[in-house]
């Protein structure tokens, strides 16, 4: 077998079936071999960023290794943005991208780009093959690379010459069983038996563990309250009566009033982000905290812990569950309190009565959360309708919940839900995105139409870069600068032009009715939701500040400070 053939028999011997990539010169060998091959299903994205970005959201939705083909130089280059959002947000990804055939390396070649070096800040690992007889051998390792320890993207550049080149039959090495690990937690323990006021903070960690339901039974076991990251929602369930939601930058004040406030922090697959914490030096000041996470990376990396353990977080939480449900924590008080600040705190978004009256983002997102079925999958790009998602659906699952953490990627939203609509072709998925965000990749649409795929859409446009609207307006004085969209395309045409049906609704009379028809129908169907323009995302802490500061639509005027942020 040559190069290519060797890569699809890795596919098949890891049971990969599902492939995004686009063609080229110098991976054409790859394309070739998948002309006779059976079982490994390539679909063709309309840009190299949509095939990454679509194998993202496959690996997030399934919990298995997402993998994305393109040819070299702009191929590649096409790649950078979908493959970076992988790796902050630690998904599991093999990427292969043809290059210029290996004498030609370092000549400047026709598209040749030095992937290796560009690439190095957002990979995990990365190979230039220079021997095809290493390439079943470096299959191995990547994709094993990808998905241990903490997963991330991996990169493979192969000279096209290697592809076509004869590879030599050699053992494949054996893959050493993971060793399972459980710390001894007893000085954890202790510091929970003896803290009065302990809180769980749980992050995007544990479903990268797959470890939802240890989650769950050492959640329920212990009863600590609970606040959770952008990655992190879904991980206590619907039903947690102790989850007091998301904290941070657009957190409920219940989350952060309970971190202010806790005297021992419990952090388990969280790294501390910006985002999350707001002004470090304020974050959690009356608390002592233990860090549980399987990347020894993140420990001690933006806060010393009083107790770092590292390790299997199954193991890990099974044994804490299992110690705290001999000997429950005596929180009786703190339980209550926190369950008020959840009351009056906790995101609140009237539903408008009044027929006639516009449409607004939270109100919208809660309808759609009562009626679209419990395992839907929710895929949101980036801006204002990704916050009002975090803050009012209610997600049971955290795989349900498919968002762009760490890079912040408009135009995450669509190829991600495409990707997470080939993981299981019969679930719901929904991709909410903003009018900005939607323009950003709006060319995957095509693939939608090609594969009859029956994902559902939904557009919410105020006709602006709402999120960057909003803290112009709070922090820079209220000076708009290039964020004006009111010349967008009529969407429900331009869905239409792809064969995919549409309806615009712009009235909170007319919400029920269009989600339950995008919902009926069988196949693609877009929903374009007018909202105002001046609508914001509340509450919000100005970036650089402690989230006890957060500033709410009451006292945005006395608070606000109008001086330039960075």
């Amino acid at each position: 077998m040559n190069g290519a053939q060797h890569i699809l028999e890795a596919f098949h011997r890891h049971n990969i079936s599902t492939v995004f990539g686009y063609p080229g010169g110098c991976i054409m060998p790859l394309y070739d071999a998948l002309v006779d091959d059976v079982g490994v299903e390539h679909v063709l994205c309309r840009h190299e960023q949509g095939c990454a970005l679509a194998a993202d959201g496959y690996a997030r939705a399934s919990g298995k290794l997402g993998v994305c083909i393109a040819t070299s130089g702009p191929g590649a280059t096409n790649l950078v943005t979908g493959v970076a959002n992988a790796h902050r947000d630690s998904i599991p990804m093999l990427v292969i991208t043809g290059q210029v055939p290996s004498g030609l390396i370092g000549t400047d070649a026709f598209q040749e780009t030095d992937v290796l070096g560009m690439t190095l800040g957002i990979v995990k690992h990365s190979y230039l093959i220079d021997d095809a007889d290493t390439l079943p051998a470096i299959m191995e390792e990547a994709m094993e690379l990808a998905q241990s320890g903490r997963p991330g993207p991996v990169w493979i550049d192969i000279p096209k010459d290697l592809l076509l080149a004869e590879v030599a039959d050699a053992p494949f090495p054996a893959s050493e069983p993971r060793e399972s690990s459980c710390p001894d937690l007893n000085q954890a323990l202790a510091m929970l038996r003896a803290a009065r006021k302990p809180l769980l903070y749980s992050g995007g960690g544990i479903s990268l563990a797959t470890a939802e339901d240890s989650f769950r039974i050492f959640a329920e076991s212990s009863a600590l309250p609970a606040v959770v990251t952008l990655k992190g929602i879904g991980n206590p369930g619907k039903h947690n009566p102790h989850n007091l939601g998301m904290l941070g930058m657009h957190g409920s004040r219940a989350a952060n009033k309970a971190v202010d406030e806790c005297d021992l922090l419990l952090v388990i697959g969280a790294r501390l982000d910006d985002r999350a914490t707001g002004k470090l030096e304020g974050f959690a000041p009356n608390a002592k905290m233990i860090h549980i996470d399987a990347d020894a990376a993140e420990i001690n990396k933006l806060r010393p812990a009083d107790v770092a353990i590292r390790g299997d977080l199954n193991d890990i939480l099974a044994t804490l569950a299992g110690a705290l449900a001999d000997r429950p924590l005596a929180i009786g008080d703190w339980q209550k309190q926190c369950r008020n600040w959840h009351t009056t705190g906790g995101f609140q978004a009237a539903d408008n009565e009044e027929p006639l009256a516009p449409i607004t983002g939270p109100a919208f997102i809660r309808q759609l959360s009562r009626i679209a079925p419990d395992d839907t999958v929710i895929a949101c790009d980036v801006g204002q309708h990704q916050m009002w998602v975090a803050q009012h659906y209610e997600f049971d699952h955290p795989r349900h919940h498919l968002t762009s953490g760490g890079l912040g990627t408009m135009g995450f939203g669509l190829p991600a839900a495409i990707g997470a609509q080939f993981a299981d072709r019969n679930s719901t998925v929904i991709n909410v995105t903003g009018d900005g965000s939607f323009m950003m990749n709006a060319q995957e649409l095509a693939t939608i139409r090609r594969y009859n795929l029956p994902v559902k859409l939904i557009v919410m446009d105020n006709q602006c870069l709402g999120m960057v609207r909003q803290q112009q307006e709070l922090f820079y004085n209220n000076r708009e600068s290039q964020i004006n969209l009111d010349d967008n395309p009529d969407f429900v045409a331009l869905a239409r032009a792809f064969d995919i049906p549409a309806l615009h609704i712009e009235r909170t009379d007319q919400i029920r009715r269009g989600i339950e028809t995008i919902l009926a129908f069988k196949g693609p169907m877009l929903l374009h939701v007018a909202i105002s323009r001046e609508e914001n995302v509340w509450p919000i802490v100005k970036p650089g500040a402690s989230n006890r500061d957060m500033i709410d639509e009451t006292r945005r005027a006395s608070t606000a400070n109008k001086e330039h942020v960075a």
